[in-house]
């Protein structure tokens, strides 16, 4: 039997595996907002991101390996194009409103799928948790009214659309991951490609920008999902759920250090009321299907 001490620090692998996964997400996103909308938009920056990140695991996966049951294809064509759209619509958002506090509006989604999902009394208290965040940044009159109101818009868009990728997603639950993100992220980049070349046209070509949208592909999206792959394999989904509620405050963060952007202490309140209904909601789950996995955008 190993020792205590051979058992401790294995024990932090899935910790670190989705504090990196949620660390590297921002970072891409990050960065995307920086040098990619700038020069091609939150259009053209989703179909180089979206683009890339699908070549790179159709090579990694190769799901023309794996044949598909009768009435698959289907169910890809509807996962793909939701998360596509999702992607699209998240970006869309971080034009105006800053990354820490979309993250947050996005998470209504699969929170409201996993409250649907249940339906317990306990469910409903997180539900309340999280409208109270939620009534705390939309343009309500009722807390800060400062964010712009088509951003939000947005991002609430990407959260349903969070929501129907986590059904459409749970309908391909019997392939290996790897097989139905890479189909998925292709069905995506069919759909969000035409929107990125009707916005930025040539610039999308440029050697600098596809240098930049190949390095965001991989830091946003080949590195998270395989990390993720490693927690997933290590942890109880509810677990799972809860470290990765931590992704609104570490996208803040990030947000602050590399983009400048400041939230106020209500925007604050309002991230940590959602990042509180997501853990509790982790923490009460029970024997009901698990979200497909959070780190999509």
């Amino acid at each position: 039997m190993p020792s205590p001490a051979g058992r401790t620090p294995a024990a932090f692998v899935p910790f670190l595996a989705v504090l990196g996964a949620v660390t590297a997400l921002g970072l891409g996103t990050s960065w995307a907002k920086h040098a990619l909308f700038p020069a091609i938009g939150a259009q053209g920056t989703t179909a180089l991101r979206v683009g890339f990140s699908a070549l790179l695991l159709l090579l990694i996966w190769r799901p023309w390996r794996r044949p598909l049951r009768p009435g698959d294809a289907r169910a890809v064509v509807l996962y793909g194009a939701t998360l596509g759209l999702m992607n699209l619509s998240f970006y869309m958002a971080l034009r105006t409103i800053p990354f820490g506090l979309a993250v947050a509006i996005e998470f209504a989604g699969p929170l409201t799928v996993a409250v649907l999902s249940s339906r317990r009394t306990v469910d409903f208290v997180w539900v309340a948790l999280a409208a109270s965040g939620l009534a705390l940044l939309l343009p309500l009159g009722i807390g800060d009214s400062r964010l712009d109101p088509v951003g939000v818009l947005w991002a609430l868009a990407a959260a349903t659309l969070w929501g129907l990728y986590i059904v459409f997603g749970k309908r391909l639950g019997h392939l290996h991951a790897g097989h139905s993100v890479a189909l998925g992220l292709s069905v995506a980049a069919l759909v969000v490609l035409p929107v990125g070349v009707w916005h930025a046209g040539a610039a999308l070509l440029a050697p600098s920008v596809l240098a930049v949208g190949l390095c965001v592909a991989v830091i946003s999206s080949a590195i998270p999902i395989s990390l993720e792959m490693v927690a997933l394999k290590r942890l109880p989904k509810e677990a799972f759920g809860i470290m990765i509620s931590m992704e609104p405050a570490v996208a803040a963060l990030l947000a602050l250090g590399l983009l400048g952007e400041r939230l106020s202490v209500t925007q604050s309140l309002a991230i940590a009321l959602v990042m509180g209904a997501s853990v509790g909601c982790a923490i009460t789950a029970r024997a009901r299907p698990a979200a497909v996995e959070g780190l999509t955008t």
